[in-house]
């Protein structure tokens, strides 16, 4: 299953990658994510991993950036016990001051139980992402 989310953001394209690379953001725009947990690597770059600790719920993942090649994209895997998400955001200047994020994932569900839940799943999984991204969109546009 794939979910895309394109959103207009006002920051300059290499203020926004900045923000949207550095994982120890994420709770600060991803509502449902206590804490980011370092286990290896440069945390952000290549070959890192860290782990999402959500607030409430058994839904941890272990993230590993793929590639950062900023400002203009960025991917990493997320993995779960029953479900593994490859994310891809690209970032296109607008202007000075505007950058469009493209965020891609793609879901890939282990298991035939699992693969059933997510099929039925798909209309949430994709209003999750697209909360996340709006979610993103108004912590890097109070950034000063």
């Amino acid at each position: 299953m794939e979910s895309v989310v394109e959103l207009e953001i006002n920051v300059a394209q290499p203020k926004l990658a900045e923000l949207f690379a550095d994982p120890r953001n994420n709770p600060l725009w991803m509502d449902d994510v206590q804490r980011v947990e370092p286990i290896s690597g440069q945390l952000g770059f290549p070959g890192s991993a860290y782990r999402l600790v959500p607030k409430s719920g058994p839904f941890t993942f272990v993230a590993t950036v793929v590639t950062r090649d900023l400002p203009d994209r960025l991917s990493l895997t997320l993995e779960g016990k029953t479900v593994s998400v490859s994310v891809h955001a690209k970032l296109e200047r607008l202007s000075d001051t505007r950058t469009k994020l493209i965020s891609h994932e793609t879901f890939k569900f282990k298991g035939i139980p699992n693969k059933v839940v997510g099929f039925f799943s798909g209309k949430a999984i994709r209003a999750a992402h697209s909360h996340h991204m709006e979610g993103f969109k108004q912590f890097a546009e109070s950034r000063p």
